[in-house]
């Protein structure tokens, strides 16, 4: 199939890396998924079964994403705090302490208050403290949790 070279700016790109499944999207298969799948560009749940992210709609602050990422990682696919940030910052080809700002900083707490939060076996706390800050999100705070089979 001939191949065509597009410009996108920032945020076109910004959205296209959060959509994307690590080592195995490209920014055409991201488009393809959008632009021709059923539903012409509805956000849709990833369905590869080497997906390590979750995928939220568009208009989800970044740090919350983010925040939600770690948290699933975590939960969901037994790894540290530590490797999760790093993943999440890898996916988005960021600093990890860019990711570790969002959920330290942004929920004005310290690294080690966010590992006690994430020993609680249903995350209450942490959901609340999500919920509170981002008031807005609360249907994909509620969402995220459900996927990790988190009874509230």
């Amino acid at each position: 199939m001939k191949t065509y070279e597009i410009t996108v700016d920032e945020e076109i790109w910004n959205f296209l890396k959060s959509h994307a499944i690590p080592l195995e999207d490209t920014p055409n298969s991201v488009l393809r998924k959008f632009l021709l799948s059923k539903g012409g560009g509805a956000i849709h749940q990833k369905t590869t079964q080497h997906s390590d992210f979750p995928s939220f709609p568009v208009g989800v602050p970044k740090a919350l994403s983010q925040i939600l990422e770690v948290i699933y990682l975590i939960k969901k696919r037994g790894l540290t705090r530590t490797e999760a940030t790093n993943k999440v910052a890898d996916q988005r080809l960021t600093a990890p302490q860019t990711i570790l700002d969002k959920y330290c900083r942004q929920l004005n707490k310290k690294a080690f208050e966010i590992d006690r939060l994430l020993e609680d076996k249903n995350l209450d706390e942490f959901r609340s403290l999500l919920e509170t800050k981002f008031i807005n999100h609360r249907d994909v705070i509620k969402d995220c949790f459900a996927s990790l089979n988190i009874k509230h």
